[in-house]
């Protein structure tokens, strides 16, 4: 068969598709996140909290600020109860003001990272000192209080006053790290991450985003296992695209602290139990303890009745506590003797009526310490 070469129309129509330039497929241009997608989603699935005022209804800067206070490195869980009691116990800023410290730490017991507890009531005190009753509506201004830090002055400046700042804890850390696949590591990212949260805020409802950002981390974009099929954002979610939502937020290895170990010494006086208040400053500071020695990687049990707070015929409890810290983890032995009745307590230590255990400002650590001696904390 013999071919013919092209020509007239057919000629120019080869050669046009001969020097017409390759039309290369345009990458696709990922949606960005609209806080409007996430408003409308809040507004269909928000949380019900004890301190969270109703759609349409203005919040109240103590609640927020109480709630907020109790949340720091604390679940909702755990806090839910702590609040309820506090607020029916001092409904106002003013009234938790006028409470004695003690009276604060009796109540914060059990809740952990004390040093909240003595904030507060420094705080409550200085918004009633030097602002008369009402907090400061900026962060800025919040944060001159004591206890309030940069999450916290932008989470009460937003939610308490819809004010225009964004607060970033690890709920949104792990949201806003996802949605941008953020590759550097906290705690250096966290400059990155505030800018970024910055940048996908609308320009009201600075309230509602902030908490919308909160639910969004603890009811979908969780830890393990995130619902991005009912995310708002799983359009412009870059780490869902990848399938890496796992791999954020990327955390710098933690140093983990050297064990320390300690004894307990619980001491009864018939229906009574010794105890100290520990100094005002430090871990625990303020919180009623039965006495102990110090707690150190280099002690020694064998030496620790060296250390009794009284003369006795001291019994070593077979279970040890165990408890972890922040920084470290404490394990103590724990030693129970009786006194006689006329004992007296030593220089700087008390005894108090057993059936008031539960009413005392003890941590979490001297509740284990009573429960393996024998004695209810509850």
């Amino acid at each position: 068969m013999t071919m013919t070469a092209p020509t007239g129309k057919k000629r120019n129509a080869v050669a046009t598709l001969a020097t017409a330039p390759v039309r290369r497929k345009q990458p696709r241009q990922h949606k960005r996140p609209d806080p409007a997608d996430l408003l409308a989603w809040y507004d269909r699935h928000r949380r019900v909290l004890p301190w969270r005022a109703l759609p349409g209804a203005a919040s109240d800067p103590y609640a927020v600020w109480l709630s907020e206070i109790m949340l720091q490195q604390t679940t909702v869980v755990a806090v839910a109860p702590y609040y309820a009691k506090f607020l029916a116990r001092w409904p106002t800023v003013a009234a938790l003001a006028a409470a004695p410290l003690d009276d604060i730490l009796k109540m914060w017991a059990g809740l952990g990272y004390y040093a909240r507890a003595r904030n507060l009531h420094a705080c409550a005190r200085a918004v009633v000192e030097r602002h008369g009753g009402r907090f400061p509506a900026t962060p800025d201004a919040l944060q001159t209080l004591p206890g309030i830090g940069g999450y916290t002055s932008a989470a009460i400046a937003a939610i308490a006053f819809d004010r225009p700042a964004v607060p970033v804890d690890g709920n949104v850390e792990r949201v806003v790290t996802r949605l941008f696949a953020l590759d550097e590591e906290l705690p250096g990212a966290k400059p990155a991450i505030k800018a970024l949260a910055a940048e996908i805020a609308p320009p009201q409802r600075h309230g509602d985003f902030a908490q919308a950002l909160m639910d969004l981390g603890a009811t979908v974009c969780t830890p393990r296992k995130p619902a991005c099929v009912l995310c708002p954002w799983q359009a412009p979610c870059v780490a869902r695209r990848q399938g890496t939502q796992d791999l954020f937020p990327r955390k710098a290895p933690k140093r983990a602290g050297k064990p320390r170990r300690g004894a307990a010494f619980v001491v009864l006086r018939g229906d009574e139990l010794l105890v100290r208040t520990r100094p005002a400053k430090g871990l625990l500071g303020g919180m009623t303890e039965v006495p102990t020695t110090e707690w150190s990687a280099t002690f020694d049990t064998d030496d620790a009745l060296g250390f009794a707070p009284l003369k006795a015929a001291w019994r070593q409890r077979g279970e040890r506590v165990t408890h972890v810290f922040t920084h470290f983890p404490l394990e103590l032995v724990v030693y129970v003797a009786r006194v006689p009745a006329r004992t007296g307590p030593p220089d700087g230590m008390r005894f108090i009526p057993v059936r008031e255990i539960a009413g005392e400002a003890f941590p979490n650590v001297m509740r284990k310490v009573l429960r393996v001696a024998g004695l209810h904390s509850e």
